[in-house]
């Protein structure tokens, strides 16, 4: 389509060659089950010479084929060793093994598949709870439900840390979405803030100015949002300097792409991602080179998406699409050209926008939040598994670990067990 911005250039040859070699690599990690298959009897015989007595050839070619065989849960029973003194006055047993509270028989792994199931797949609990009864473990969503809160509660110390690293960083990107809230039917919003290497979520009632202030403080730098008002507070000199979303913009251009004059823009807002991609291919992204390509080739085009504002703002009404899309660029023109000025800032929010997605997808699949505290809970995991993903980490395994290990961990040294500093466990240790 005319106008339209690729996420991507299509890979290089080579690239796209080490692309199959990594996936070539994970699939040969799989369990493998080596099946022998002879050759059928009545083709053991050569049709030419009638000899049976053929010689077999190499150790036989190999076809591949991936099968899913069914998840499964395992029971677990720990005999756990009693020993007594003769004299009457001593009796010892071996420790229990790790769970999140005594009485529950459910082991950390198992909490840490409902945490990911939900906050990174969009599964409600009653799916869930289907799930598990088909692969032969029955138990309630209640249960479940349980289980996930008193998980979040636990990790709660982490997903506060998360969000204060978050707001130290230089760029921060952050953007909001709404979310319905059983209790008073009323409507909430959880807000995601991305910096450097992890990225944090926070639920609110509202959607006033209020969380962005909580969340960033007095803290200085970049923060990549669009032009929603509840960031104000924090964009005013001496503290964050605002960076705008040419997504937006272009948005609201193609939504008027049918009205003379759009196509203009959006073509003026492609050639600005050509001049990202170009640098992304050079390998300067984020550079002083980076920068001085911009200079060269997209602060012209800025200009001339400006030009282009003011004459259909003075060609079409202000409550035309068009003229709507008009009225934004001009009226975020110096956020909008930030990224002119630092190079590590892109030129829109997709990331934040992008983070977002999981709380859509789970806003569609279980439509609401029971109350504030179950909206915090949520957000607080969305910051955990989030930043997992981010950081290349599996959230199952660091969620099984980190459950167990933050209730001793000393508070001054919390950040050792944030994704992006964490280190499995040596797999002898395990359980």
């Amino acid at each position: 389509m005319r106008g339209e911005v690729a996420k991507e250039r299509p890979p290089a040859p080579e690239v796209a060659k080490q692309k199959r070699r990594e996936a070539a690599a994970e699939k040969a990690k799989l369990e493998t089950e080596i099946i022998d298959v002879p050759v059928p009897t009545e083709a053991r015989t050569c049709p030419a010479c009638k000899s049976g007595q053929l010689k077999a050839v190499g150790n036989g070619k190999p076809s591949v084929t991936y099968a899913y065989v069914p998840g499964y849960f395992r029971r677990k029973v720990f005999r756990r060793e009693t020993l007594s003194c003769g004299c009457g006055d001593y009796i010892v047993t071996a420790p229990p093994p790790d769970r999140l509270d005594e009485k529950s028989p459910y082991e950390p792994s198992f909490v840490a598949y409902a945490i990911v199931s939900k906050c990174e797949d969009g599964i409600p609990f009653y799916r869930l709870s289907k799930g598990f009864e088909r692969t032969g473990i029955p138990i309630a969503r209640s249960t479940i439900n349980d289980l996930f809160h008193r998980a979040a509660e636990r990790l709660a110390p982490i997903s506060a840390r998360i969000l204060e690293r978050v707001g130290q960083s230089p760029i921060v990107f952050a953007d909001e979405t709404s979310i319905k809230m059983q209790e008073g039917n009323a409507r909430a919003f959880i807000w995601t803030f991305l910096g450097e290497n992890l990225i944090g979520f926070d639920f609110s009632t509202d959607r006033s100015g209020d969380t962005p202030a909580r969340v960033l403080g007095d803290s200085t730098g970049e923060l990549v949002v669009d032009m929603f008002t509840g960031y104000n507070r924090v964009t005013v000199p001496g503290r964050r300097r605002r960076a705008g979303c040419l997504a937006h913009a272009r948005r609201k251009v193609f939504e008027a792409k049918d009205v003379p004059g759009a196509s203009e823009a959006l073509d003026i807002i492609r050639d600005v991602y050509v001049v990202e991609h170009d640098a992304r291919d050079a390998g300067i992204e984020g550079s002083a080179e980076h920068l001085a390509l911009r200079r060269a080739r997209s602060r012209p085009l800025m200009a001339r998406l400006l030009v282009w504002a003011r004459t259909a703002r003075r060609t079409h009404p202000p409550k035309t699409p068009l003229g709507k899309a008009a009225g934004y660029i001009l009226r975020g023109r110096k956020a909008l050209t930030r990224f002119l000025y630092v190079a590590a800032l892109p030129p829109d929010n997709n990331r934040s926008e992008a983070a977002l997605r999981r709380v859509a997808l789970g806003r569609k699949n279980y439509l609401f939040v029971g109350h504030e505290d179950a909206g915090k809970n949520i957000a607080g995991l969305f910051s955990i598994v989030a930043s997992c993903v981010h950081n290349s980490i599996n959230p199952i395994d660091y969620l099984a670990d980190v459950l167990v290990r933050v209730d001793t961990h000393p508070n001054r040294q919390l950040d050792e067990l944030l994704p992006d500093r964490w280190r499995a466990p040596p797999a002898d240790s395990a359980t």
